[in-house]
């Protein structure tokens, strides 16, 4: 039947070439509406809602559904499902490995890959932000609060009051800020309750004040150069997470306890001694944030060029390079930082190599960047001088800015922007000799 509707001949389709990926679907009336939906959708749609489809169908779309089918060996890069096999489940871990299934024709399960190691970089003297997810299989509620505790360095950092539903996860993060010196150290993580996606993670800080370009000179010649290719770097502009709340919802329901009250030999009458009693639950709201980097970037000659036009300049003199990053959230400050880092590559060393750092000139959710400055300019100018061969034309350095952190990790981009060279410096100056 495979073979027929997908127009494979049967013996290709069996030779090991293919597999075929299996959801199961679940048919519900939701809302008033008839639906019918894989665990995969179900649970983006319960994003979309903030949980609305999972407050109303939990045993469907959160448990039964995503748990009828899963992997035990990780195929297709889907992992392996190694939690339990009966309870709630979150959307994260539906969407990660759970509803699916595969077929193989032949050939033996893929090897299991080996297990990635927790590891982040940071740069020094910056504020970060490091997150681990807790996710619980019972509900974790306001009365026992669950607890997590990061200890880095010589401190401990602990985030208290966590309160999570039966079968979800949530961020749980630090903010703290790296030490002034490049080196490799080890964060530790536990919790009181549930569980951590990571115990241990390992941090490498890094110096990114290096490889700083060298002395341009009058001499300097590359007649073999060429115009690279842009690099494009992986980027991340927005992030999402959230926070969940608790609150008790009362249901007071009577328990009677009946009493006969004799009057005589044969009278009486009851009487309900009973009490009332708070049957209530607790009920949850997810509180989701999001944020999103965007940036900027001018290139302008350095002011003190002799000849200067605003989008051009002769080859051998500096160059200006202005940067903002604007972050732009619903979260509380806490929650996130502003761009902290900007480094800029440049063309004649093929975006590598060589780089130059920028300072910061106005902090915060909305920053400014120049460039540091430069050691070898006689003004001490926050300037990058472009080499006297370089050829006429476009020169288009690039940016990185960093360090925009969230629950959700760092956000990043890449910027690019360019300046016309035209002619060099040396027809600028007039050697003759003296009469």
């Amino acid at each position: 039947m495979v073979a027929n509707d997908t127009g494979i001949e049967f013996d290709s389709l069996t030779n090991g070439n293919y597999k075929l990926l299996l959801e199961p679907i679940a048919y519900l009336t939701f809302q008033g509406v008839f639906m019918s939906m894989t665990a995969h959708e179900a649970a983006l749609y319960d994003q979309v809602l903030s949980g609305g489809l999972r407050s109303k169908m939990v045993s469907l779309t959160h448990q039964n559904l995503p748990l009828s089918m899963f992997l035990e060996t990780p195929d297709l890069d889907f992992p392996a499902w190694s939690g339990s096999r009966r309870g709630r489940v979150s959307n994260d871990q539906i969407i990660s490995s759970l509803g699916l299934g595969i077929v193989r024709f032949n050939g033996a399960p893929t090897t299991p890959p080996p297990p990635v190691q927790t590891s982040v970089q940071y740069r020094t003297n910056t504020d970060v932000i490091t997150s681990v997810r807790l996710s619980t299989s019972t509900a974790i509620t306001p009365e026992s609060p669950a607890s997590v505790s990061f200890h880095i360095l010589d401190s401990r950092y602990t985030v208290s009051n966590i309160v999570i539903p039966e079968g979800d996860s949530q961020l749980v993060w630090v903010k703290w800020r790296t030490p002034s010196q490049p080196q490799t150290l080890s964060i530790q993580v536990s919790s009181s309750k549930g569980s951590l996606s990571a115990s241990s993670i390992t941090a490498s800080i890094v110096d990114l004040n290096q490889n700083i370009p060298p002395d341009p000179k009058a001499t300097d010649r590359n007649n073999s150069f060429q115009q690279p290719s842009i690099p494009c770097y992986a980027t991340k502009t927005s992030a999402s997470w959230g926070i969940w709340s608790a609150h008790w919802h009362e249901y007071w329901v009577w328990i009677p306890k009946w009493r006969w009250i004799s009057t005589g030999p044969d009278s009486g009458y009851w009487v309900d001694n009973g009490h009332w009693v708070d049957q209530g639950w607790w009920e949850y709201t997810w509180t989701g944030y999001r944020a999103s980097l965007s940036a900027t970037q001018s290139i302008s000659p350095d002011a003190k060029s002799p000849t200067t036009v605003s989008d051009r300049i002769k080859s051998g003199y500096g160059i200006e390079m202005d940067v903002s990053a604007d972050v732009s959230s619903n979260a509380p400050s806490s929650h996130l930082t502003g761009a902290q880092n900007a480094v800029s590559y440049f063309p004649e060393f093929n975006y590598r190599t060589y780089w130059r750092l920028h300072d910061l000139k106005t902090s915060g959710l909305n920053a400014d960047f120049w460039l540091k400055t430069n050691d070898f300019s006689t003004y001490q100018s926050r300037v990058h001088f472009t080499p006297i061969w370089y050829p006429d034309g476009s020169y288009t350095p690039i940016t990185h800015v960093l360090d925009a952190w969230t629950p959700d990790g760092m956000l990043t981009l890449q910027l690019q922007s360019s300046i016309t060279i035209s002619d060099n410096l040396f027809s600028d100056w007039h050697i003759a000799p003296l009469k």
